[in-house]
């Protein structure tokens, strides 16, 4: 569900540039967290002080959180993890802005962050396990190796379906919403109570998404039997 005017689209149209809106504000979401990444790294202090203070206990019980889960070894993609979930929130709030588009209400940006989690996935079970990573799809016994293996994959490839159309139809559902109050009772009162509950969905969405994917990454590390 697209708002009516895409501040966006309004800019590429004007240079005779045609691209979905879901590629060009996702974009516009990595442009904004590289230029907060860069004003955030010019004032780290080595004695920490105020808001960094603050940034430094939320990374830290996240860390920590991560480490409970996945162990020792998790601290080794706690990077990717906190990329994830940033992109993804960021890509939900975006569309609570006049003229702006959740690039997670499209089933494009969805499957693509998943792909890069089943890739992930994947990349640290081998890095990990070497060939014996194998195991981790043959199933107890030898007899059953041949069927576990298909019903592994399939389940492996599952994933991509579960985490995609799960953020998927939550975000678009917002949109869907929020366009249909709009264009019922007007631009500025009537969406105001689903923009806050948005903003919570925003959130939610985000940290399902990346706690999924830290289940994934800590399955593929652990020692098959």
């Amino acid at each position: 569900m697209e708002h009516p005017i895409l501040f966006l689209d309004m800019l590429f149209k004007a240079i005779h540039i045609n691209l979905p809106p879901h590629v060009t504000y996702t974009w516009l979401v990595m442009l904004i967290l590289i230029i907060l990444g860069k004003i955030a790294s010019s004032s780290i202090k080595m004695i920490p002080q105020g808001t960094q203070n603050v940034f430094e206990v939320i990374i830290g019980n996240a860390e920590d959180f991560l480490v409970s889960i996945a162990g020792e070894e998790g601290r080794a993609f706690f990077p990717f993890i906190c990329t994830l979930f940033l992109l993804i929130f960021f890509c939900n709030i975006i569309g609570m802005l006049p003229g702006g588009f959740a690039p997670t209400s499209s089933l494009n940006t969805t499957v693509a962050c998943a792909i890069c989690v089943f890739i992930y996935t994947h990349y640290l079970g081998i890095k990990l396990h070497g060939v014996k990573y194998i195991k981790h799809f043959l199933g107890p016994m030898p007899a059953l190796a041949p069927l576990m293996l298909m019903i592994e994959l399939i389940g492996h490839f599952a994933r991509i379906l579960s985490l995609s159309f799960r953020l998927f139809g939550n975000m678009f559902g917002h949109e869907l919403v929020l366009g249909i109050l709009i264009s019922i009772a007007g631009l500025y009162f009537a969406p105001l109570p689903i923009m806050f509950l948005g903003l919570f969905t925003s959130f939610v969405q985000a940290l399902v998404f990346v706690l999924l994917s830290m289940i994934y990454f800590a399955g593929a590390m652990e020692e098959a039997h």
